[in-house]
């Protein structure tokens, strides 16, 4: 079955198309694509909506590799709003 796996970085993305056997999950997946991977402090998902690593895969999911945000939602709307007042 073949799936793509996403990768965002700052500078740019990076995706693959891989060919996996079927029953294939989403740490199969990571472990095939070559990317070095924080299993603990990353988060995974497919098609935007996050999963575990033990998540069954199907024939043309995406898989993506979320990275850590910057600064918090919360905190980037106050700093937005603090500046609109000045």
């Amino acid at each position: 079955m073949k799936v793509e796996v996403v990768y965002a970085f700052p500078e740019g993305a990076r995706s693959m198309i891989l060919d996996l056997p079927a029953g294939a999950k989403l740490r199969d997946a990571l472990k095939a694509s070559g990317l070095e991977v924080d299993y603990e402090k990353q988060a995974f998902g497919i098609f935007g909506k996050r999963t575990a690593l033990d998540q069954p895969l199907a024939e043309g999911d995406r898989v993506e590799i979320y990275r850590p945000l910057a600064i918090d939602p919360k905190e980037a709307r106050r700093r937005r709003a603090n500046q609109k007042k000045r």
